[in-house]
């Protein structure tokens, strides 16, 4: 170590003046070629990151927001699925009911028409039974006028009539 101090005490004035100038012009060159770029350089990465970051943040922002439209978009035509289909039930069970009381209309006019019909058929066969009695009765009629009627004859002409309406029937 004495021979720094020893240096230091051996150096000129104007020598030591001239050193330092020539240091603080180094120190100043330095930093305007060197140090100042690099600032600058450092201060436009910095100001890109932070760029990059309120981007980003944005970016996060815009997302979260398409998301929550996305969310409500789902919810909105999950609820309108369910009203359509709702709906639909709805209208198929109206439509359900009144194919069934169509169906029972039906229904009740044919049974109504065959009851109807039924009834004449029997009123036209009792009226044809009618007839073919009358008819009867006009032929025994006719053939007791013709001959005179023993008792035999008349349990005859009984059984021939009962046979002639069997028949008839």
């Amino acid at each position: 170590m004495g021979n720094v101090y020893q240096a230091l005490i051996t150096i000129d004035p104007a020598t030591f003046v001239v050193q330092m100038c020539n240091l603080f012009i180094q120190v100043f060159v330095l930093k305007k070629l060197l140090l100042d770029p690099v600032n600058k350089v450092l201060t436009e990465r910095q100001a890109k990151a932070d760029a990059d970051i309120a981007a980003a943040k944005q970016a996060s922002a815009e997302a979260a927001a398409i998301k929550a439209e996305y969310e409500q978009n789902m919810a909105d035509a999950k609820a309108k699925a369910n009203e359509i289909v709702a709906t639909a039930q709805k209208t198929a069970a109206v439509r359900s009911e009144e194919m069934l009381n169509e169906a029972r209309n039906t229904a009740a006019q044919i049974k109504q028409k065959a009851e109807a019909d039924a009834a004449q058929e029997k009123k036209k066969a009792v009226n044809e039974l009618k007839d073919e009695i009358g008819g009867m009765a006009v032929q025994i009629a006719s053939k007791v006028v013709e001959r005179e009627i023993s008792e035999a004859d008349h349990a005859a002409l009984i059984d021939e009539f009962i046979r002639n309406v069997g028949d008839a029937s």
